[in-house]
C-alpha cells in the first residue's frame, strides 16, 4: 500500500525545499516529456544499469530481505526497480508534488512514500538507507544533520559524483542544483567535518562520466 506522510513537520531553516521545487518546476535537470525528471544520472543506461545490477545483487543476497529507506528518491525511475528485492521500501523526497505524483504512479504493495526534509525531520526505521547523488547538492550543515541519523541504519548505500583525480573533500556549498565538482571537491562522509563512523567500507561501483566519476559505496555501520 502506498501511504502519504501525516506526521507533524519541523520548521526548515534551510532553503533546500524551495531549491528542489524549482529544479523540477523549471526542468533544470532536463526533461523527458514527463511531469518530473531527475536528470540523466537517474535515466542514462550507462549510469543506471550498472548501479541497479550491483545494488539489486546486494539487496538480493539476504535470505531475509531488508527493509530499505530511500533518502531522496526523486522521480523513482531507479528505486522502482529495487522494490522487488526488499521486504519493504520507504521512498522519501522533499518535494511534495513529486511525492504525490509518485504515490499515484507506483503502486507496489510493499512500497510507501513520504514527503520529508531528511536533514530536519525524523527518518523512518529500516535496515538499509539508500542515498543516491543527494548529499552532493547539500550544504555541510545539512549533511552533518543527516549523518547523525544515518547511524541508525545497519547499512548505508551512498552514491556521489566526485572528481576523477585526488581532491580536497567536503568543501562547503549552498544547497541547490549544483554540486562541488566546480570547486574540485566532493562529499566524503568518513573525512572531516563529518567523520562518519562505520564498521566496514566497500566500493561497489565507480563509473567514469564526462565530468569526474560516480562512485557507489556500501557502509556497514554496525
Amino acid at each position: 500500500m502506498v501511504k502519504g506522510n501525516t506526521s507533524k513537520k519541523v520548521k526548515r531553516p534551510w532553503p533546500t525545499k524551495a531549491a528542489m521545487e524549482q529544479v523540477y518546476a523549471m526542468q533544470l535537470w532536463g526533461e523527458n516529456g514527463t511531469a518530473f525528471y531527475s536528470g540523466e544520472g537517474s535515466h542514462l543506461p550507462k549510469i543506471v544499469t550498472p548501479y541497479i545490477e550491483v545494488v539489486s545483487s546486494f539487496l538480493g543476497s539476504f535470505e531475509r530481505p531488508l527493509r530499505v529507506c530511500d533518502l531522496g528518491c526523486g522521480d523513482f525511475n531507479i528505486g522502482s526497480t529495487l522494490v522487488a528485492y526488499t521486504a519493504h521500501y520507504i521512498a522519501i523526497d522533499i518535494v511534495e508534488s513529486l511525492i504525490v505524483h509518485n504515490q499515484k504512479t507506483f503502486l507496489q504493495e510493499n512500497l510507501e512514500f513520504h514527503c520529508l526534509d531528511i536533514a530536519v525531520d525524523p527518518l523512518p526505521k529500516a535496515d538499509c538507507a539508500v542515498v543516491r547523488q543527494v548529499l552532493q547538492h547539500l550544504s555541510n550543515q545539512e549533511i552533518q544533520q543527516i549523518v547523525e541519523k544515518l547511524a541508525q541504519y545497519k547499512y548505508v548505500l551512498l552514491t556521489e559524483h566526485l572528481p576523477d583525480q585526488e581532491f580536497e573533500p567536503n568543501k562547503d556549498i549552498i544547497s541547490g542544483q549544483g554540486i562541488r565538482l566546480k570547486n574540485h571537491s566532493g562529499v566524503d562522509l568518513l573525512a572531516p567535518p563529518f567523520n562518519f563512523k562505520v564498521k566496514k567500507e566497500t566500493q561497489l561501483l565507480s563509473l567514469q562520466v564526462a565530468k569526474g566519476k560516480i562512485v557507489t559505496k556500501l557502509y556497514q555501520v554496525f
